[in-house]
């Protein structure tokens, strides 16, 4: 089959692999669909993989064409989304509920073969039907949603709540869709990008701005997210977060990004500085919220381009340019 693989530090092609076959437990999935993450990126750069080459692509959905001799719950034509996280169930995370932190932690498309391909093998646990109304190709997006989802349960966020968030990317507008559904008093927006901004207009903010400093908001707000991974965007959020009040850290940073605290602050005014990672028991649940409509294919999806041209695709992600960048293979 043709796959994409990130082959070295820096380099990816599209080539063939051999055909994945399922086992006792597992589904072969026909990627419809397979979204671009800022998590690829890190891969590309050496980070997160623990061995190269690897064929990427942790965003997924598609048509099951085989299953292992043990599934039950699924068969040939079933529609499913894909969630990509493989954990051990034995460790001491695992065990205590926090599989996400899994201290064998794996995922498809990350120390796995992934969705960046014609066809995918994947635990038929990790598979979630899909109604008959929702698109196989605009499901990509479930699994990003998914880490929304957790980001929100990681803030639990009260109802009236003045909401900053860094960056309109994919993940940015998700927040800020979240927000709006979990009783925010006012959402604003900040990026850089004045395309992404424009986007963020049009899905309804508070305010959108190039600088918070635009904002009017001088006591602060109650929960600030970071959705970028940026250092000089994190390091402006936590100035920005009022009294009591909480950050995220929900953007994914490099290794090696570092940003300065004021411990009295933290202390005085009873500031909480939290992050988010990955998935975690809310992957279902975003599959039905994407069911009900929390999010506009149309509006998130900028682009969907073939599975051949995935080198192509991955440069216009890192570039900023877009929203959600899909391969279609």
């Amino acid at each position: 089959m043709k796959a994409a693989v990130i082959e070295s530090v820096g380099k990816a092609v599209v080539t063939e692999v051999p055909d994945p076959a399922p086992g006792p437990r597992d589904v072969v999935v026909r990627v419809a669909a397979c979204g671009l993450c800022g998590t690829d990126l890190h891969i590309l750069q050496g980070e997160f993989a623990p061995e190269l080459p690897i064929v990427p692509g942790h965003e997924f959905a598609g048509e099951v064409v085989a299953v292992g001799g043990g599934v039950t719950e699924l068969t040939t034509g079933d529609r499913v989304a894909v969630d990509p996280s493989l954990y051990c169930h034995e460790c001491r995370y695992c065990r205590t509920g926090h599989n996400n932190l899994c201290e064998r932690w794996a995922a498809i498309g990350v120390t796995t073969a992934g969705g960046a391909a014609e066809y995918a093998v994947a635990p038929v646990a990790n598979c979630v039907k899909l109604p008959d109304h929702v698109r196989t190709q605009d499901a990509a997006l479930v699994e990003p949603l998914s880490c929304a989802v957790r980001g929100y349960d990681v803030l639990r966020s009260r109802l009236g709540a003045h909401v900053l968030i860094y960056g309109s990317g994919t993940m940015g507008l998700m927040m800020l869709e979240l927000a709006k559904r979990t009783g925010a008093a006012s959402v604003d927006v900040v990026d850089v990008n004045p395309a992404r901004l424009e986007t963020a207009r049009r899905l309804g903010v508070s305010g959108a701005a190039a600088n918070p400093d635009e904002l009017d908001r001088p006591q602060g707000w109650d929960l600030v997210v970071d959705a970028t991974g940026n250092a000089a965007a994190i390091q402006d959020g936590l100035d920005r977060v009022a009294k009591a009040g909480t950050f995220l850290q929900f953007g994914v940073a490099d290794y090696a990004t570092r940003v300065t605290i004021d411990p009295y602050r933290i202390y005085n005014q009873e500031i909480t500085i939290t992050g988010s990672m990955a998935v975690l028991h809310s992957f279902e649940r975003a599959a039905e919220l994407f069911a009900n409509g929390v999010l506009d294919p149309d509006v998130l999806i900028s682009d969907r381009v073939p599975l051949d041209r995935y080198p192509e695709a991955l440069d216009r992600f890192a570039s900023g340019a877009g929203r959600k960048i899909v391969v279609v293979p």
